[in-house]
């Protein structure tokens, strides 16, 4: 693919993107406002909805004093927990059937980023039923509004309570991408920090990692905004801060909020900045290897910024200042390796490997030619790569 049609497209798209219906979710945050939010509900003459979630909160029941709460006020909720990590096709259909079935009103999304994907591939299919998800794959596809949405995330990393995306797998085709439409911005984000108390130490590190991506990434792209260079500085500047108090005690609830906030900031950045090339790689780990994507995203983001040179470190100077790092009196170049030293540093700290088991090398040519078609034209990266070199970065993070 020619670079210069590449950045014209992101031009276009740049200049698209100011006049669609960006929205950003009524926010509802704070200790027990998952209770609280019923009452959105209720605003709503809601009666009866579809909880997508997964058999983990199930077993958790983390959702049962919303339920609850929900039937205190009559409203019923109808369970789908079949989700599962990387949500696939079969997973959608079988939520839309009983949410259609059923006769639901709305949809509430209850877990981590897989849940809430999931819910809006519901919402966009309860939009297009007679579109199938494969259908609406790419960029605005959906175009009908959606059935009201709620998320409530129960890790801090996606930030899929306040974006566009719903990123789907097809384990068939072993590949994942995303149906982005602004008609799938949930209408409401919930963020309470207990949801997030009991989640393990290592998916802590990796979806806040996951968290530091976005952020990263959009900032360092060519379609920013001032507003979306605000939320990317200020989600590094808790990530940095929170992250690893949260990953060495679980319980600290003021780091849980914090990093609840980070994702979430992270998310609203990325959704209108774009992702890059870390995101392209990680997705294909995910589509063939079931790679989780936070894990993936954090071996990744320090070895794309190296690659990126020159190109990108004016950009990662200023988000090491974000980051509250040592760099005074330090040049561009200083800044910029101190800041990606940085994030080794709490990828080493928080135990996360600096290379993915079970890559094959086989596949490796064919995931190269994926992660490049999903990355071109769309994603506003520093630095086009070529298949060439997305294949040398699957050589350098495979064990």
């Amino acid at each position: 693919m020619n670079k210069l049609y590449a950045r014209t497209y992101q031009a276009i798209y740049r200049g698209v993107s100011k006049v669609l219906p960006w929205r950003t979710p009524l926010l509802v945050a704070g200790e027990g406002s998952v209770i609280e939010s019923v009452s959105e509900l209720k605003q709503r003459h809601i009666t009866k909805f579809l909880l997508v979630t997964d058999v983990t909160m199930t077993d958790r029941g983390l959702y049962h004093s919303f339920i609850e709460a929900a039937v205190k006020e009559r409203i019923k909720a109808v369970i789908y927990d079949q989700t599962i990590p990387n949500p696939t096709i079969t997973n959608i259909e079988q939520a839309f059937e009983l949410y259609r079935s059923q006769q639901c009103q709305a949809i509430v999304a209850f877990g981590g980023g897989s849940v809430i994907d999931c819910a809006k591939g519901v919402a966009a299919r309860v939009a297009q039923p007679n579109k199938l998800i494969p259908d609406m794959k790419g960029q605005l596809k959906v175009r009908k509004p959606t059935p009201f949405l709620m998320a409530i995330p129960t890790t801090a990393g996606t930030g899929s309570e306040g974006t566009v995306a719903a990123v789907i797998s097809n384990p068939e085709a072993q590949e994942k991408y995303a149906v982005n439409d602004t008609v799938l911005i949930p209408d409401v984000a919930v963020l309470d920090p207990l949801l997030t108390v009991g989640l393990p130490a290592p998916l802590t590190a990796t979806t806040g990692m996951d968290a530091l991506t976005h952020a990263v990434e959009a900032f360092i792209g060519g379609s920013n905004t001032a507003e979306t260079e605000a939320y990317s500085k200020e989600a590094v500047a808790l990530i940095f801060q929170w992250l690893q108090v949260a990953y060495e005690d679980g319980k600290d609830l003021e780091a849980r909020k914090a990093m609840q906030k980070a994702s979430y900031l992270a998310g609203l950045a990325f959704t209108r900045a774009y992702v890059g090339n870390v995101h392209a790689i990680a997705h294909t780990l995910g589509g063939y290897y079931n790679v989780p994507h936070g894990l993936a995203n954090a071996v990744l983001l320090p070895k794309l910024l190296r690659f990126y040179g020159n190109t990108a470190a004016p950009r990662l100077a200023e988000l090491a200042e974000a980051a509250g790092l040592l760099i005074e009196g330090k040049t561009i170049a200083e800044r910029t390796e101190a800041f990606i030293e940085a994030i080794e540093k709490m990828n080493e700290d928080m135990q996360i490997p600096e290379q993915i088991d079970g890559i094959n090398e086989k596949d490796i040519k064919e995931m190269a030619k994926k992660a490049y078609k999903e990355a071109n034209p769309l994603y506003p990266v520093p630095v086009i790569m070529s298949k060439k070199q997305f294949e040398q970065l699957y050589h350098e993070v495979m064990r």
